[in-house]
């Protein structure tokens, strides 16, 4: 699209806005470059990568992109045998590890849910841990060379340090000898050109003797190598140069690694960027609270409590527009300063939007069209010195819509036919927005011509609307009304403002009588909304009411059934105790009859005895089953997608996803099952939106006692690995952020362990070395996810 014209809607802020929100350079490349697209399928992809990255924001956080470079410029200097430096080499080490993080994060995620489009992306990223692991036992973290990248290296620095160590002892003996010291300026061992030298006053120079390498700025101090170490330099000189050589060969090799994955890096390197994008475009709407629209090819758009993005939430008034429907045009009337040209900026900047796959600012439910070109004659000017290159300004953009609008554009024209007479203007108007109409595009035009609202009230397929004021406040409330043409208001603006009342009658007599009946017909239309208004605001206010009271009676006649059940179970599990204490009496009795008979050759017959303890059993009471609750045995609920409703044997409240034959799916919090119709209860009101649904979480509370830090210094490194394991796991539960493991300097090998466990600590962010005032390489400082 011309970049100019998404200039006069302020698409770049959002862009803007946007690159804001990506953690990669080549995020945000790919946020500053995007733009609009006019396929259906293909921005329904978009909004659909979009909604998967805001699920896997919402539930999992931010997804870990750190260490991630744009490393593309040094993989094609790798690719023609170009050497990288060792920092280069250690982006490339550290973007491989933050590809496979991403994976994994993204992976995790699709244990439980499903994400086609970002696992897919995610799939294609190669974790290369084998060319990771060359550089990382090459480069340290502050990408220095190791000396264990070879064996040769390990010798020269070796022999470096054991020379370094004979030229200081030579030179310290000197700086001691009384002889020498009233020679020296200072009593201290330097180095000047990779030589080190000792500070002699300039006046000892030539009883010194020695090799000059610098002086002081004053001149008082001269620098000078000592003739007895001047063959340990030249040694130690030899012996850096054999380093660099041997440095060189070692970034040669691991260079020519890189240039062998040379592919798979820029592939891995290009999706994470896709990733990062997606993830801003979710960070994004999070931030507008904004929501995934419809999408459709037919023209139609209806948006829903739509708010300007670059306007303040607190600050903006929603917008409820429909378009493409019953009427295709919409002209909008009103007075200045009332809100027409943001209304207008705000219809074209969501739909720009949704065609780029961002969620716009509006409620669910909004269906925005993909348009195959937005044109919009946008001027923010509202001066009232109008010249006839304003005029001219407007007709070249109009013209220039004109020529190339089709009938799947949308057009926006903001005080169409102004800057000229009124009567040509207003013709000239009326024959351009026909013009459009006939076309088959969407059109919404602002005017402060009358002769349009009558345009618009005569023409099928076109309706008025207009920016609501308050004459009483003699401000504009920047609500849109459509359906009723706009009024000027200035009688009763000037009548407000102390215009002497003659004047303004004065001024009435001059209006035409039919633009008189227009004004009153305008004035009933206007006083017949506000009533309607009113009465609507009543009836949803009585609504609530009603559905409140409901709830409550129904709440209550669910207390009585449970407790009558309570009182009735109570009274039963008396009655039956009372009667098992008189069956174990009565079967005392008939034992002891049947022993008499027994002993006095009574004739009792058994099977007398049999039938009255059967009797006795017959008087038990029976328990009762609990009555059902006036919600269980109810018909099937009537409910559609969308409704809000209540899961009967849950308690819980939900919002119908989808109506099936046997049921519907029903979305509880974060979760969506499917429920019979006869476990549903309706409940009033809208289903809520994405940023209001409930969402289960389980908080973690610190504990003042638990360690931020661990002392492992003494340890080998198996044990530390344990140690380290079983703290992290008190740091997590106690939700720490940040904790310290001191290991001590040492050979590093501790450090390196304990670094490396850390690097595959699922729970671990991120780890660094502690800075100077934290213990510096003695210590790793580790941040928790």
């Amino acid at each position: 699209m011309d970049q100019k014209l998404l200039e006069k809607l302020e698409y770049p802020k959002i862009l803007n806005k946007l690159e804001s929100h990506a953690a990669t350079s080549v995020g945000k490349a790919l946020a500053a470059a995007a733009l609009p697209s006019g396929d259906l399928e293909e921005v329904r992809h978009r909004l659909a990568g979009t909604d998967e990255a805001a699920a896997i924001d919402r539930m999992k956080g931010a997804a870990p992109f750190g260490g991630i470079t744009d490393i593309r410029a040094s993989l094609k200097r790798a690719a023609i045998g170009g050497t990288l430096s060792a920092f280069e080499l250690l982006g490339v080490a550290d973007t491989v590890q933050g590809g496979r993080r991403v994976r994994r994060f993204v992976e995790s995620y699709q244990e439980k849910h499903d994400a086609p489009i970002l696992g897919a992306l995610a799939e294609g990223i190669e974790e290369l841990r084998t060319l990771e692991d060359a550089i990382r036992r090459c480069v340290d973290e502050n990408g220095i060379v190791v000396d264990t990248a070879s064996d040769e290296l390990y010798r020269v620095r070796r022999e470096l340090r054991s020379g370094e160590a004979r030229v200081r002892e030579k030179l310290e003996s000197m700086v001691r000898s009384s002889s020498t010291q009233k020679m020296l300026q200072e009593a201290l061992i330097t180095v000047r050109n990779d030589r080190f030298v000792i500070p002699v006053k300039s006046e000892y120079r030539s009883a010194f003797g020695g090799i000059v390498h610098d002086q002081s700025s004053s001149g008082a101090t001269m620098f000078i190598e000592p003739e007895q170490v001047v063959q340990m330099n030249n040694k130690l000189r030899e012996l850096r140069i054999q380093e660099e050589r041997e440095i060189e060969k070692i970034l040669q090799r691991l260079s020519a690694a890189v240039a062998e994955h040379t592919e798979p890096l820029e592939s891995n390197v290009d999706l994470l960027g896709q990733l990062d994008f997606l993830f801003a475009k979710a960070r994004l709407a999070r931030e507008m609270k904004a929501s995934l629209p419809a999408m459709n090819g037919k023209g139609f758009l209806r948006i829903r409590r739509g708010r300007h993005p670059l306007i303040a939430i607190e600050n903006a008034v929603p917008l409820d527009i429909e378009l493409g429907g019953s009427y295709s045009a919409i002209i909008v009337t009103g007075p200045n300063t009332g809100g027409k040209t943001v209304s207008l900026k705000t219809v074209g900047l969501l739909s720009l939007m949704a065609m780029t796959g961002l969620f716009v600012p509006a409620e669910d439910g909004s269906e925005l069209c993909v348009f195959d070109a937005v044109f919009a004659d946008i001027g923010d000017e509202q001066s009232i010195e109008q010249s006839l290159s304003t005029f001219s300004s407007h007709m070249t953009n109009i013209i220039g819509i004109l020529k190339k609008m089709t009938p799947r554009s949308l057009v926006l024209l903001d005080e169409v036919g102004a800057g000229t007479d009124p009567a040509e203007g207003s013709a000239l108007a009326i024959a351009i927005l026909e013009h459009i109409r006939a076309m088959g595009c969407r059109l919404i035009a602002t005017t402060h011509y009358s002769e349009l609202k009558a345009y618009a009230y005569d023409k099928a397929g076109v309706i008025n609307a207009s920016m609501e004021f308050d004459v009483e406040t003699l401000r504009p409330t920047y609500r849109l009304l459509v359906g009723v043409p706009g009024r000027s208001n200035a009688f009763a603006i000037a009548e407000r403002l102390g215009l002497p009342r003659r004047v303004i009658e004065d001024a009435r007599v001059q209006v035409t009588e039919e633009d008189q009946r227009v004004e009153s017909m305008i004035a009933k239309l206007e006083e017949h909304r506000i009533a309607a208004e009113a009465e609507r605001r009543e009836a949803e206010r009585l609504r609530r009411e009603t559905e409140e009271l409901r709830r409550e009676l129904t709440e209550e006649k669910r207390k009585l059934h449970e407790q009558r059940d309570k009182w009735m179970a109570e009274a039963e599990r008396e009655a039956a105790e009372a009667v098992a204490k008189a069956r174990r009496e009565a079967d005392a009795i008939i034992a002891d009859l049947r022993k008499q008979a027994m002993e006095e050759g009574a004739s009792i017959k058994e099977h007398k005895l049999i039938e009255a303890k059967r009797r006795l059993e017959e008087t038990a009471p029976k328990p009762r089953k609990p009555s059902a609750s006036p919600s269980v045995s109810r018909a099937k609920a009537q409910v559609s997608p969308g409704d809000e409703v209540k899961v009967v044997s849950l308690g819980q409240r939900g919002h119908v996803v989808e109506r099936q034959a046997d049921g519907a799916v029903v979305q509880l919090g974060i979760i969506k099952m499917k429920v019979a119709l006869t476990d549903l209860e309706p409940v009033g009101g809208s289903a809520p939106s994405k940023q209001q649904r409930s969402v289960a979480t389980v908080k973690r509370t610190r504990d003042e006692n638990v360690r931020t830090e661990l002392d492992l210094r003494g340890s080998n490194v198996e044990e530390a690995i344990v140690e380290v394991d079983r703290f992290l796991d008190e740091a997590i539960m106690a939700n720490l952020s940040q904790v310290y493991i001191i290991h001590g300097k040492g050979t590093g090998v501790l450090r390196t362990g304990i670094q490396d466990f850390l690097r595959r600590h699922k729970h671990v962010r991120t780890f660094r070395i502690g800075a100077f005032n934290e213990g510096g390489h003695g210590v790793t400082v580790a941040e928790l996810k």
